[in-house]
């Protein structure tokens, strides 16, 4: 038996007994009031779900079980797994260990390619990414040990296993989909001797040769990875999940919602805006030539995009960590280097807009940008890499669901009339 699944063994027992002791000792206290606005505004600010994972203060950024993320940039992707499942960062002998779970339990199902193939050549690579993943639901352990009959306490066993068995194979078959997709010749296999992020560059074949696209991957899957329980793609697979459908169905579910203008495709739009500004200016412009374009961009009704977040009033530290990579290692790239100049003046725009809350950057606002200098500037195809690291987050989060024991997602709703009545309108 791995380290993880040990460690995770002694570690949800007594987990469990506390929420359950929490719930029969103080289940009548309020946490949170729902105002009408927050019902007809997507449940925005209600403090309804508990996620262990991580939390995002308004006036801090991610936070990963406990750990601010700017103490975590320089993880891999699978430390970042065992850190979101057990709440610590593994040692030595438990990263190997994950290492080899990854590796053993790579290889994506020849009958996933015949599936993909058989798809329309124009089809969107995120339809392809999560077709990939559901094709794949024969495999869950969890849905065949269901059937046959398993106790509750076991339920967060084959969820984990699912969930290890999914995330070996994701790098493979999101670089098979590029590769399909954009008419790049043939899929790279594997190569075992490297880490998930590392590997993931290499079945990409754009080429690597000073490692700097391995680097930003593995701080791109890291910064990507979680970010509390309510976001959209994070609620729909938990929705799913409490379902106790298995992590086939509830990732491809939530990975859905990920594909949405609203939430996963911001990066295009954010960098799309950046190449908009290079184009008209002929390279990068002055700060007062930007000042003057990010105020027609706004006198025109449209978003300044990248800028302003649903929770955060502070600069988005995954943004910091993003444009700290991008001066370290693309510093003379024309894009990057409006990047930076847009940080420098964008805010000072937006402060000046009463109604505007956070005039700051949020992710996207520069991945984007590092990804199209590293070569890969298919913008269909982010929403596929941001799908890669989010998987970690949705997929720990579904097994410590299951741990704990929470039942299935069920709020309650009311009809506008009654809403009407509640307010003394109707």
């Amino acid at each position: 038996m791995s380290i993880l699944m040990n460690t995770l063994r002694e570690k949800f027992p007594p987990l469990r007994d506390q929420w359950r002791n929490l719930v029969k000792e103080h289940g009548d206290k309020e946490i949170s009031k729902v105002l009408l606005r927050q019902a007809f505004g997507g449940m925005r600010g209600v403090k309804s779900v508990i996620c262990d994972t991580s939390e995002v203060p308004p006036d801090q950024g991610l936070i990963i079980r406990g750990i601010p993320l700017k103490e975590l940039t320089d993880k891999l992707p699978e430390e970042i797994y065992y850190l979101l499942l057990t709440g610590d960062l593994p040692s030595g002998d438990a990263l190997d260990d994950i290492k080899a779970e990854f590796k053993n339990r790579a290889g994506v199902p020849d009958y996933v390619w015949k599936v993909l193939e058989a798809m329309p050549a124009d089809s969107h690579p995120m339809a392809m990414f999560n077709t990939g993943i559901l094709v794949m639901e024969g495999e869950s352990k969890f849905r065949k040990k269901y059937e046959e009959g398993m106790t509750k306490d076991e339920y967060w066993v084959y969820t984990l296993e699912d969930a290890l068995d999914i995330l070996a194979k994701l790098p493979e078959l999101a670089a098979g989909v590029y590769r399909m997709r954009f008419n790049k010749g043939d899929r790279i296999a594997p190569d075992p001797s490297l880490d998930w992020g590392a590997n993931y560059v290499h079945m990409l074949g754009l080429g690597d040769p000073d490692g700097n696209f391995t680097k930003l991957m593995r701080l791109y899957l890291v910064l990507h990875s979680d970010h509390e329980g309510g976001n959209v793609s994070a609620f729909s697979a938990a929705t799913v999940n409490s379902a106790l459908s298995d992590l086939y169905y509830s990732l491809s579910a939530g990975l859905n919602g990920l594909a949405g203008p609203l939430h996963g495709l911001a990066n295009q739009e954010c960098l799309r805006w950046v190449i908009e500004v290079i184009e008209k200016f002929g390279g990068v412009p002055t700060a007062e030539e930007l000042e003057k374009f990010a105020w027609d961009t706004l006198n025109s009704g449209q978003v300044i995009p990248g800028y302003g977040h649903a929770v955060l009033r502070v600069v988005d530290p995954r943004f910091t960590a993003f444009l700290g990579f991008g001066k370290e290692y693309c510093s003379d790239d024309d894009v990057f280097k409006t990047v930076a100049l847009v940080f420098d003046v964008v805010p000072k725009v937006l402060r000046q807009i009463k109604k505007i809350k956070d005039p700051w950057p949020n992710v996207d606002a520069g991945s984007g940008a590092l990804l199209y200098h590293f070569g890969l500037r298919e913008f269909p195809y982010y929403t596929v890499l941001f799908s890669v690291s989010r998987a970690l987050g949705i997929t720990a989060q579904a097994v410590v669901a299951r741990a704990m024991g929470y039942p299935i997602t069920r709020p309650k709703s009311i009809p506008t009339r009654k809403a009407m009545e509640l307010a003394g309108v109707a």
